[in-house]
């Protein structure tokens, strides 16, 4: 979702994620073959000596003195910011693998047989509620920090308490370049993209690839059933939607001339709007399909303490409200009580949301249909 470097994996792992994404039916999608090169560990910086107390109260004694231990979280986003955090407020350690949807699930998958991450924190829930059905989480943990939940996220917790949910954004808001439309002729409803009069100007990121794409799409698949989702996009293809591999990608096309309006995740759009750029922003009133942000505990993990530690101090309101003032992602619902969204983000926004279980039995069906029929 943002605009760093992807980081290169190891030999050995290229060569299994390669064959897990041609398994996928994405070997002859320009786009889709990003998710090929893997993401790579961030160099670990040392715990702090003096470690400061937990911004959560409720963090355990171990957890609140760090051991040592160097917990491996595989995310896409808050990596700028979250590790320094981290071990600050515990004194734990933390080593980052960073990538988009599509490279990290990816490794987790060739890493199947041998594990290398304790915890994934990604925006990607119907993944990471498929990494549950197989049986790759460890399940029947409550954070401390849970008991704040808004009754939005609620939700999203599984009954096996396998994940917790951070934080929700909208997958895609409609934007527009202000030089091209005004409020009243730019494309008002998802109904739009197929519109004649919007012909060859849309863009949209590629749901098999960038991790809030596919939440996107789900959602429209869930709420028209199968045949009606497809029907819908079919008809936004035929309309000459581009597909791009990323969000940023999206904003480059825009902000360039190649598109007019686009389905854009919301970081995105209103970083473009906040950065000068002529910008128009449309939460549609049907509602935006969202994105939940979740973490999840690898099963078998050996640093089980930190990594509970670690999933509890992302529910503590003071770290969620710092990452909405300070983090790149900064535009999202937070999932737990006591923290203000920004300021600028509409109050009326409205988030819609594909069933978690619903949305990841038909993962792999919607993304090949796309890689099918879309055209890079």
């Amino acid at each position: 979702m943002n605009t760093r470097n992807t980081k290169i994996l190891t030999a050995a792992a290229l060569l299994g994620l390669t064959a897990i994404v041609s398994a996928c039916g994405n070997s002859n999608n320009n786009a889709n073959s990003n998710a090929a090169a893997s993401p790579e560990p961030s160099a670990s910086a040392p715990a702090a000596e003096s470690a400061s107390p937990s911004p959560s109260e409720s963090a355990s004694p171990s957890a609140v003195n760090g051991n040592g231990e160097t917990l491996t979280v595989y995310l896409n986003d808050f990596d700028e910011m979250i590790k320094p955090l981290f071990e600050e407020a515990t004194g734990y350690k933390l080593e980052l693998v960073t990538g988009n949807g599509a490279e990290i699930m990816s490794r987790i998958e060739a890493e199947k047989g041998n594990p290398h991450w304790d915890v994934v924190w990604m925006d990607a829930m119907p993944s990471i509620e498929g990494l549950n059905k197989a049986g790759q989480l460890l399940d029947g943990y409550a954070p401390d920090n849970a008991a704040g939940l808004t009754d939005f996220a609620k939700q999203f917790v599984p009954a096996n308490q396998a994940y917790y949910p951070t934080g929700a954004h909208a997958a895609a808001v409609i934007v527009y370049n202000t030089k091209e439309f005004d409020e009243t002729t730019a494309p008002k409803s998802w109904a739009d993209l197929a519109d004649a009069k919007y012909k060859g100007v849309i863009g949209m990121a590629d749901p098999a690839v960038a991790a809030p794409a596919y939440p996107f799409v789900a959602w429209f698949f869930q709420d028209q059933g199968m045949d009606g989702g497809k029907s819908y996009f079919e008809s936004v293809l035929k309309n000459g939607a581009h597909i791009y591999p990323k969000n940023p990608n999206v904003s480059s096309a825009l902000t360039g001339g190649e598109i007019k309006a686009a389905a854009l995740q919301e970081s995105n759009a209103y970083s473009l709007k906040n950065s000068g750029e002529p910008i128009g922003i449309i939460w549609p009133e049907e509602g935006a399909p969202a994105s939940v942000r979740v973490a999840a505990i690898q099963k078998d993990t050996k640093h089980a303490d930190a990594a509970k530690a670690f999933v509890n101090f992302l529910l503590d309101p003071a770290i969620q409200q710092k990452l909405i003032d300070d983090g790149e992602e900064s535009y999202f619902q937070p999932s737990v009580n006591g923290v203000n969204a920004k300021s600028d983000r509409d109050p009326n926004a409205k988030l819609v949301v594909a069933e978690a279980a619903w949305a990841s039995e038909h993962e792999a069906e919607i993304k090949q249909w796309f890689a099918d029929n879309s055209v890079q």
